[in-house]
């Protein structure tokens, strides 16, 4: 099997590669040190299992998760902190590993892989008629929030940010800011472009609450919402947004 392994440090790294030299059916097929590196590696690299590390700059473990596009490689997460176990096994992660990673664990979470076979063939369904989309919504319409025991239902005019955190989604409206557990991915397909603007990987705004825009670093833009926070506008998407909005 193919491995790719993300981390920030590269002791990590190199202690991983060297422990899994003692497995001579696994093969690294390449390094990334944070998340935007690994997506590219991903597509490159198409790897059968990620060793993902949690903590990164810029964006976490998973965060990258919750941003890639189709099926994603089976995980195994290394990392120092034991409080994210519970969320790692939410998003389908085969095993979480403690670092420093001992020989005896990394070959119980290589079984686990193993253990689960080649893919079956996949068997073509019999012909059906297409779903039907979801609608799109309007600024108009309500939408039901739920987090833990708490319910809202909230006009989406009201809606000033989405953004992702870990494997969900925070919705900013009023003083709340609840998590649901949709991708930005899932929540663009259906809101009004006109009025939702996908500023970068991790953040989709109300164009209604801008308050302010000022020129950022590297030709970016930084736009300030009422009520906060103030969004960084990544740079192909400081483009996007001086062509659509400007006269």
């Amino acid at each position: 099997m193919n491995a790719l392994l993300i981390d920030d440090s590269r002791l990590a790294r190199t202690e991983l590669r060297h422990l899994l030299q003692a497995f001579p059916d696994v093969q690294v097929a390449g390094e990334a040190k944070h998340a935007d590196e690994a997506r590219q590696q991903i597509r490159d690299l198409r790897p059968d299992v990620l060793f993902l590390d949690i903590h990164m700059p810029g964006q976490t473990g998973f965060d990258l998760l919750a941003s890639l596009d189709g099926p994603a490689p089976h995980v195994i997460f290394t990392t120092a902190y034991d409080q994210y176990a519970l969320q790692a096994f939410e998003v389908n992660a085969l095993d979480y590993l403690l670092k420093p990673v001992s020989e005896s664990r990394l070959a119980a979470a290589l079984a686990k892989i193993r253990s689960l076979g080649p893919a079956p063939a996949p068997v073509p369904p019999p012909p059906a008629a297409p779903e039907p989309a979801a609608p799109m919504l309007t600024a108009q319409d309500q939408v039901f929030v739920k987090e833990g025991e708490r319910c809202w239902f909230v006009k989406l005019a009201d809606v000033r940010l989405f953004e992702i955190s870990g494997g969900a989604t925070r919705v900013y409206f009023e003083q709340h800011q609840p998590l649901i557990p949709r991708s930005l991915q899932q929540l663009e397909a259906r809101l009004d472009p006109k009025v939702f603007f996908r500023a970068n990987r991790q953040q989709i705004i109300n164009l209604q609450w801008i308050a302010g825009i000022e020129p950022w670093f590297s030709n970016t833009l930084k736009i300030s919402l009422r009520h906060g926070p103030d969004v960084e506008v990544s740079r192909s998407q400081s483009g996007l947004f001086r062509e659509l909005l400007s006269l």
